[in-house]
């Protein structure tokens, strides 16, 4: 981040990450020219195949961090769209998206998942949603209730469509999604294998210091 962010931030008393939800979600839809790959820790699903590794398309000199971060925001969101296709096309459709967890925390990803997965979210109604999971499993195991689904009837709290997709912009996320798939499947399915080929350069520059290091 630069300088001048850390210095708002604390002039303003916000994280990092406040602020840069607040300028990512300013952002119109699109007008970063980026699009990413959300494989820092490799393509759990749909691919399961840990070689693969992150991508940026579209930098240029005038790119700026909060830019970036709303790509890499929306391929997170560009990712679950294409785990609910596979579901989709493997006969499963996905209806309803009900959101637990630190992500309910940042209103503009929120927002960015409605319009990408054009499906309105709904949120739990608790900020520790493993623990009450856990709670609720504890109540059946006590035998509070007669089953998982009894207890949570009881025990949970849900907010219904807190966040809905806006046409105007999920059109525009049609676009950049088609996109992401043909980078997805361009780096993941075999046709440019540049990820694997880093990797193994790496690698073995890895294997030969650490080599290095022992004969000294």
């Amino acid at each position: 981040m630069p300088g001048e962010f850390a210095e708002e931030a604390r002039r303003r008393g916000v994280s990092l990450q406040q602020l840069l939800d607040e300028q990512a979600g300013a952002q119109p839809t699109g007008a970063h020219g980026l699009i990413a790959l959300d494989w820092e820790g490799g393509n759990r699903s749909v691919l399961v195949d840990g070689r693969l590794s992150g991508v940026i398309v579209g930098l240029t000199l005038a790119t700026t961090a909060p830019e970036i971060y709303r790509a890499l925001l929306e391929s997170t969101a560009f990712g679950t769209r294409m785990i609910m296709d596979t579901f989709r096309d493997s006969g499963v459709p996905v209806t309803d998206l009900v959101v637990a967890g630190g992500l309910i925390k940042s209103a503009p990803l929120m927002q960015i998942y409605a319009d990408v997965t054009r499906r309105p979210l709904s949120v739990i109604g608790s900020g520790q949603g493993p623990a009450l999971g856990s709670a609720i499993h504890a109540a059946v195991a006590a035998g509070a209730y007669p089953d998982v689904p009894a207890a949570a009837a009881v025990m949970g709290r849900e907010q219904r469509d807190v966040y809905r997709p806006d046409p105007a912009r999920a059109a525009v996320y049609d676009e950049l999604y088609a996109e992401y798939v043909r980078l997805h499947d361009y780096f993941g399915r075999g046709e440019n294998k540049a990820m694997y080929r880093l990797r193994a350069i790496r690698d073995r520059a890895l294997s030969e210091r650490s080599g290095e290091g022992r004969t000294a």
